[in-house]
């Protein structure tokens, strides 16, 4: 194989491509130089001397030049028309002449990378600060007696140790950055050195902005944990001015990962710390603090500025396959391949051409390219049960030795894989993997039609071969399945995989490569070939498991952009069904008109019960079922016994973890509310205003029922719709309120006989109608707020004014921005293609609309009560603020509860309603108190009689 940009010589010699010859420099790039600069270039580059005695060994690679490929062939094709898996990715090439000496073509690498790792550290060193100075706050009585225990163990060293060692220390503390300074630019690493001075300027800004916010800013408990009085009068620094920065240099420069280095280091911060200690300059937590902020300074420099990047270029390789015995001529590098969160750290790929032989497939793996998408495996790992074993951090020797372990039992298992044949170091940040060439192109690069019924059964075979040793691929993508000339499948990528894998973790694979080949070949094709290869028993017993959560990255991005496009569809189809009934409605109207009879009317009517239907069968119709439906369909075909109820392989999923951190949040902030109330505030408390509150409390789910049923037009049990709100107390303490409300609402509706389709348009009808009431009645009582100072003056105050013209400049931008102006009137026209067809039924009923309309208001009109007498039964019976006030702080409230993700607003509405009735006038005594007892009775109360009606209305068959 030759890539594009190289020619060969007689002789197996190589000869540069054009553009290499022209002029005598290749594009972009220095001219040639030997091979021990180069190999010293790459060695104080990476800060690795491996790399220079590859080359040593080896033969050595030339310095290289690099720029953009000749874009001839884009991705050559290996021994003759046979397709490659290279083909589409843009290549870059190396050629090595008979004197060592490399040319080529390759583009320069970025001078400096953002690590993950920097990042990681960064959070930790600020987790960490907080954590001292917490300690510092509220664990006063601990870090004094920490402090004696030090005080009084120490005091038994002798002076003579201490003032030597104090001297040694005080010394050794700035001449060893100095030196390591030294050794490094000796060896031509400056950009390490300017890091550590950035770094360790920056630590000593914030020491002294620490040192400030401490003397002048902090409390008592903190000032007396991090500083000790002095004998001259006044307290030591909180933190030390000079060590911290150090601390910042040292760690930017990246002495820690130097042994002998890393001991001097740690030998000289322990004996300053000892001497200072001894000598009372300092307290523990302040050598903590101060330790601390020079780290995570550093760490947080790295990650801003970019830490150099020591990746091995195409020159390296070459030399590391000398080392190992290869003679390379040239080196192809395939650029464009994914490189996703899942899939980056596979490495970069070369394709190189031997003197003699067939060419090889080299992997070459970096520090930086393995730690993509860390966080993102750490949050799977903490997210999903047991079913990642591999470690979130891996070392380069644990990546290599597991990919090499795989490769061989993937082979020993009779799988088609490619033959692993050397594996080397490439210097201390860096691993190559040497295969075999194994030409082909990847299942996704194949067109629909050369997916053939033989190709989907090799996959399945492939599969079948290493589940018979228990092995897992963890990535039964499409870019891991090759299909070589002759049609066999090439299973590749095995890095991610697992030895001795758990039925669970095998059962994924199936299910992943169900939804791989589904993808392409539908559901039909991929699971009858997986029935005649795994058996009806296997494919059906990933059925729990054929969940998106479950399957790779990539293809739950395909899957949602599929359900996107099927989407829109849909609302295509509803939204043309919608405007061909309403022309026939209009049609039917004008002849009702023309002829002014009765029956013409009746006719006119039922024309609208039919676009109602004809609605409803369009959505029917335009609904397309899912691929992984599709896929359950199709093995329950083949076995209806089979389990489909999905397993739980979430452990806990993002949403749950934001209402736990704000249910945290809110539960500190009700129980600091609950702490400042006194004792004597709640037993003077007028009991008969909280009974007229418990009464409004009760009444408002009488006012819920009666807005839900204003939208239903068939006839539902106003009993049960009662019973259904009161139940509806329950699930909001499980979901968020504007959620589990309209969940439960619309499956009530659906039991009790209203279609599904028309349920969520009553409910989404009463949730339009009380968005709209709620606006309105906001406006209308800020209104009616601002004018009541003077009756006289009936212009609104300041706020209503910006709140207009807040809600005026945002309706402006949305219809002056395309995107967000399509946005918006596609989500409007499909809500309402279900909503206003609905309405129309109710707007011929005047009974039902004004039910809805008096329930809605009626709603209100309770919720308010109920914080009135709350108020009251605080403040003696009085209330200090009107009606309209109370209104306007009862809505700002409740819409910001409707916005919050904590179960049933916990929290916002809370400090949403204390801040506004303290703000319009209301003691913080008395509002306090009255906001925990509203919450009480409209919130915590009904919990218990909600759960009982929950379970009632379960058992009738009612939900």
């Amino acid at each position: 194989m030759r890539p594009p940009d190289v020619a060969s010589a007689p002789g197996g010699e190589p000869r540069p491509s054009t553009a290499s010859r022209s002029g005598g420099k290749a594009r972009g790039g220095p001219a040639r130089g030997d091979a021990s600069n180069t190999a010293d270039t790459v060695a104080d580059a990476g800060g690795s001397a491996d790399a220079r005695s590859a080359a040593d060994t080896g033969g050595a690679a030339g310095a290289g030049s690099t720029a953009e490929a000749a874009d001839s062939g884009s991705g050559a094709a290996v021994h003759g028309d046979e397709p490659d898996r290279y083909a589409g990715a843009r290549a870059v090439s190396f050629a090595s002449g008979a004197s060592g000496d490399v040319s080529g073509d390759e583009p320069l690498l970025a001078a400096r990378v953002h690590r993950p790792s920097d990042l990681l550290r960064l959070l930790v060193g600020l987790l960490a600060v907080i954590v001292v100075i917490g300690i510092a706050a509220f664990a006063s009585g601990t870090t004094s007696g920490l402090e004696q225990d030090i005080n009084k163990g120490t005091g038994q060293a002798p002076d003579v140790f201490v003032k030597v060692a104090g001297l040694v220390s005080s010394i050794a503390v700035l001449l060893v950055p100095v030196a390591f300074a030294i050794e490094r630019l000796i060896k031509r690493d400056g950009l390490r050195i300017a890091d550590g001075v950035l770094a360790a300027v920056l630590a000593h800004g914030v020491t002294l902005a620490t040192d400030l916010w401490v003397a002048r800013g902090a409390p008592a408990t903190i000032q007396d944990a991090l500083t000790q009085p002095q004998s001259g009068g006044g307290l030591t620094d909180p933190v030390h001015g000079y060590l911290a920065p150090v601390i910042a240099y040292m760690s930017a420069v990246g002495m820690a990962r130097r042994p002998r280095w890393r001991v001097v280091l740690w030998v000289v911060l322990l004996l300053d710390a000892f001497t200072m200690l001894v000598a009372g300059y300092t307290t523990p937590l302040s050598i903590m603090l101060t330790i601390l902020i020079g780290w995570t300074v550093a760490y947080g420099t790295l990650y801003t500025v970019g830490s150099p990047n020591v990746r091995p270029t195409g020159q390296t390789l070459l030399a590391g396959l000398r080392h190992v015995g290869f003679r390379p001529v040239s080196a192809m590098r395939a650029e464009g391949l994914p490189e996703t969160a899942e899939q980056g750290d596979r490495g970069r790929r070369y394709l190189v051409t031997l003197e003699e032989g067939s060419p090889l497939d080299v992997t070459v793996v970096d520090r930086e390219q393995q730690a993509q998408g860390f966080f993102y495996r750490v949050w799977r790992r903490l997210t999903l049960r047991g079913i990642t074993t591999r470690r979130s951090i891996q070392s380069l020797r644990q990546a290599l030795e597991q990919e090499a372990l795989l490769a061989y039992a993937a082979i020993a298992a009779g799988a088609n894989a490619p033959k692993l044949i050397a594996t080397s170091e490439l210097g201390p940040d860096a691993v190559m993997l040497v295969y075999e060439h194994r030409g082909g192109r990847s299942l996704d690069a194949l067109a629909d039609d050369e997916i053939t019924d033989e190709v989907v059964r090799g996959c399945w075979e492939q599969v079948r071969a290493l589940q018979s040793r228990r092995i897992a691929h963890r990535r039964l993508t499409g870019d891991a399945l090759l299909v070589d000339r002759s049609g066999n499948v090439v299973i590749t990528d095995l890095r991610g995989g697992e030895i001795a894998a758990g039925d669970l973790v095998l059962r994924m694979d199936v299910a992943q490569l169900l939804t791989t080949l589904g993808l392409r070949v539908g559901a039909e094709r991929a699971v009858t070939a997986a029935v005649r290869v795994l058996g009806p028993d296997k494919v059906a017993d990933c059925l729990p498991l054929l969940q998106p959560i479950a399957l790779s990255r990539s293809t739950r991005a395909t899957l949602r952009r599929l359900a996107r496009e099927r989407s829109q569809r849909e609302r295509e189809a509803v939204l043309k069904a919608s405007e061909a009934a309403k022309q026939a409605r209009l049609e039917a109207a004008r002849e009702a008109g023309q002829a002014g009879s009765k029956a013409e009317r009746k006719a006119v009517r039922a024309e609208k019960q039919a676009e109602k239907r004809a609605l409803e069968d369009a959505l029917h119709e335009a609904r397309e079922e899912d691929l992984l439906a599709q896929i359950r369909r199709q093995v329950l075909r083949i076995k209806p016994q089979a389990p489909v109820e999905p397993v739980r392989l979430e452990r806990i999923r993002p949403r749950t973890l934001i209402s736990l951190i704000a249910g945290a949040i809110a539960a500190y902030f009700l129980l600091s509310q609950i702490a400042s109330i006194p004792l004597s505030t709640i037993s003077d408390a007028a009991w008969g205003w909280v009974t007229v509150a418990a009464a409004c409390s009760a009444l408002s789910y009488v006012a819920a029922a009666m807005s839900l049923l204003g939208f239903v037009p068939e006839r539902v049990s106003f009993l049960r719709t009662v019973v259904a709100q009161v139940a509806g107390s329950f699930v909001k303490i499980v979901a968020p309120a504007a959620v589990g409300g309209v969940a439960l609402n619309t499956r009530f509706l659906q039991r009790s006989g209203v279609r599904p389709g028309l349920a969520v348009a009553s409910v989404g009808a009463s949730q339009l109608f009380g968005l709209g009431a709620h606006i309105l009645l906001l406006l209308a009582f800020g209104y009616l707020t601002g004018t009541e100072r003077s009756q006289d003056d009936f212009t609104p105050s300041r706020t209503v004014i910006a709140g207009l013209l807040t809600i005026a400049v945002l309706l402006l931008v949305v219809t002056a921005v395309p995107a967000l102006r399509k946005f918006v009137s596609t989500r409007l026209r499909s809500l309402f293609a279900g909503v206003v067809p609905r309405m129309l039924d109710v707007l011929q009923r005047p009974g039902k609309l004004l039910t809805g309309i008096g329930g809605m208001l009626l709603l209100t009109a309770m919720f308010v009560l109920c914080l009135d007498a709350s108020i009251r039964a605080f403040n003696g019976g009085h209330q200090p603020l009107s009606y309209a006030s109370l209104a306007v702080v009862f809505l700002a409230g409740n819409a910001l509860g409707s916005a919050a993700p904590t179960p049933g607003g916990v929290g916002a509405v809370e400090g949403a309603l204390l801040a506004g009735l303290v703000l319009t006038g209301v003691p913080k005594e008395v509002a306090a108190p009255a906001v925990l007892l509203y919450r009480l009775l409209t919130l915590w109360l009904p919990v218990l009689p909600g759960w009982v009606s929950f379970n009632h209305l379960t058992r009738k068959g009612a939900l």
